[in-house]
């Protein structure tokens, strides 16, 4: 996984265990799993071998539980409300089952074509209900989710989200914000119906509003509805507040001149009494401080502070994961700091005591506070150093290094690769145990390993480094690693010649 919006990435299993399934196979698999036991709690187990499934149970299993759980009743398919599970003779669950049921990829597209033709009816008929369009909207839904195009279905998604009730704009609403992208066409019958929908005195319709503004809206059109958004900053409910910050932030993401002006805005989100809105407003204040650190010096101490609250459990428990205070808010202010204290020594000091906090604290067994021990890591790597803190850090990466856990083995490898940019003579206390680690069975292990010897080779070790990396060349079978590990052989070869002449020959 990259480094950038994951910690880090699970590697274990046999690869021919379980056979690989595409996203709509995924999804068919749930839902059936679903469907099967009428919406009862089950227990769904992920192969091995995908280290993106694996990760995926490790952030999102609870969620995908309620997500399955709520999925009947936000889209109204049974015929008795607020019960939570498929009507047996909904039109969503006859096709999913339907769709469960066959054996080929031939037949399923057999099914799904005729589906569709039955759907492209339905939403071209005068008579066809607002309640009608909305079932033939969530079955072309799930027919787009398994990678069938449903365009005709495109502009009757922007009709439903303008005239349908509040259930029926949700429908809509998520239709085109699954069908379109920020420069389609179609959008731009979409922009009168958020401007009223954001002025609506229904909180309901202007959440759905501020949400499909946070995901997608045409560049030209941000002007007509920036005021809008802007003073929903202000609204007396959280949750406003919160879809407000985070629509800003897409509007900074895709045109920041236009957002310059309310700069000090973003600092009152900061301090907004919600945990929410302050935990949306560091998803800005990251990008701002990515792009000039310097600007954000001042803001150093609060966000010192505010790591120190949610590393002390100030937070509400609904921000807690597996006991562990607001992981992904802790992940997020690490980063922060990291940009804020790099060659710093004034700001980076008043950082040591969480820091150093942060590190005790994390010391359970448990993923996340894996991920947070990495993040740790690399922030005390980043900014102007302090001994005692580097000593605990470099502990802690051997601890991950020579841990029998492929997980920890592998976050070990990817935290001394990022070590070993800022000065590469810390990863050399470690070099035999990353000699070994090219024994390993698993291949992403082997890579990762590859890389990090590559970057940690000198005059003295180039001889030693090159063999392993040759005889791991002679054995590869995976066209990708073999075409890397040639490249860097050559490089290292151009650098210290006389050392890799005999090796190489």
């Amino acid at each position: 996984m990259s480094s950038q919006g994951n910690t880090f990435s699970h590697k274990t299993g046999n690869e021919s265990e379980f056979p690989r399934k595409s996203g709509s196979d995924i999804i068919k698999t749930l839902l059936s799993v679903f469907l099967k036991n009428n919406g009862r709690r089950v227990m769904i187990f992920y192969p091995k071998s995908h280290p993106e499934s694996a990760l995926f149970v490790v952030k999102m299993s609870d969620v995908v539980e309620k997500t399955l759980t709520a999925l009947p009743s936000l889209l109204s398919l049974d015929s008795q409300p607020g019960t939570a599970k498929l009507s047996s003779n909904s039109k969503l669950g006859n096709l999913i089952r339907g769709i469960t049921e066959l054996t080929s990829k031939h037949e399923e597209e057999k099914l799904i074509q005729r589906e569709l033709l039955f759907i492209k009816e339905q939403v071209s008929s005068p008579n066809t209900t607002m309640r009608q369009m909305k079932e033939a909207m969530v079955r072309a839904i799930y027919c787009e989710m398994l990678g069938y195009g449903v365009s005709f279905s495109y502009i009757h998604a922007i009709k439903l989200a303008q005239q349908g009730n509040v259930l029926e704009k949700r429908v809509g609403y998520l239709a085109v914000s699954l069908f379109l992208n920020e420069g389609h066409e179609l959008l731009l019958l979409l922009v009168n119906t958020v401007l009223k929908d954001l002025q609506s005195t229904n909180l309901i319709e202007v959440c759905m509003a501020l949400t499909v503004v946070s995901q997608m809206f045409p560049k030209d059109m941000i002007p007509a509805i920036l005021p809008l958004v802007e003073e929903k900053l202000n609204h007396p409910k959280e949750i406003i507040r919160r879809k407000a910050v985070l629509a800003l932030y897409k509007f900074y993401l895709i045109a920041p001149n236009q957002v310059q002006h309310i700069h000090n805005k973003f600092r009152k989100a900061l301090c907004d009494k919600d945990p929410g809105v302050m935990s949306a407003s560091l998803h800005i204040y990251l990008q701002l401080i990515q792009e000039n650190p310097e600007g954000y010096k001042d803001l150093a101490p609060s966000f010192v502070t505010i790591l120190t609250q949610v590393v002390g459990g100030k937070l509400p428990m609904d921000f807690n994961y597996h006991s562990v205070p607001a992981p992904w808010l802790q992940i997020h202010l690490l980063r922060i700091l990291s940009l804020l204290g790099k060659n710093d020594q004034s700001t980076s000091e008043i950082m040591y005591d969480i820091l150093d906090e942060s590190l005790r604290r994390a010391e359970m067994n448990h993923n996340i506070t894996y991920a947070i021990l990495y993040e740790c890591v690399k922030c005390i790597y980043t900014i102007y150093p302090k001994s005692d803190l580097l000593e605990k850090a470099a502990k802690c990466i051997g601890n991950f290094v020579l841990s029998a856990k492929i997980n920890l083995k592998y976050l070990g490898l990817k935290a001394l690769t990022y070590v070993v940019q800022q000065d590469p003579k810390l990863a050399l206390q470690h070099q035999m145990t990353i000699i070994e680690c090219l024994d390993h069975p698993d291949l992403i292990i082997k890579r990762e390993t590859l890389e990090l010897l590559f970057r940690i080779t000198n005059d003295q070790n180039v001889t030693v480094i090159v063999e392993k990396m040759l005889d791991f060349l002679r054995i590869s079978k995976d066209d990708h690693t073999s075409m890397d590990l040639v490249g860097k052989v050559a490089e290292l070869a151009e650098k210290y010649p006389y050392k890799c002449f005999s090796v190489c020959i």
